[in-house]
């Protein structure tokens, strides 16, 4: 079976989401140009940035009917996490609550893509 490693996301201006993403993850991409950006993930999983005037076919939905999600060890750390990414100016869409699959927040980037945090319940972390 394959298992999928790369993740694309369809941007207006990838300079713009590159920067955004730069400052989120803490660490420069590994791979930049006027229309496209990757950034390495300590997961394995690539991130691409790609410009959707250039997408080919061509997208029919961009950001917003997706999430990036980010599991975390904690509550603590997922409110660290919201505390610091308010104060670093990210448009928060939804406060940290608890869902039933765990403590969560959302965040959105420029292009309306969904950033989720959550630290699993027990029985989510179980189960994994």
């Amino acid at each position: 079976m394959t298992d999928p490693n790369f993740v694309l996301l369809y941007v207006s201006q990838p300079a713009v989401s590159a920067q955004f993403y730069s400052v989120l993850l803490g660490h420069e991409p590994i791979e930049s140009s006027p229309t496209f950006a990757m950034f390495a993930l300590s997961s394995g999983v690539m991130l691409g940035l790609w410009g959707k005037e250039g997408v080919l076919p061509s997208a029919s939905l961009t950001g917003g009917g997706a999430e990036i999600a980010i599991a975390v060890k904690s509550n603590a750390e997922v409110d660290a996490l919201y505390q610091l990414w308010c104060s670093q100016g990210l448009v928060m869409i939804q406060t940290p609550c608890v869902l039933d699959f765990g403590y969560t927040f959302v965040a959105r980037d420029p292009d309306a893509h969904r950033i989720r945090v959550f630290s699993p319940s027990a029985i989510v972390a179980q189960s994994a």
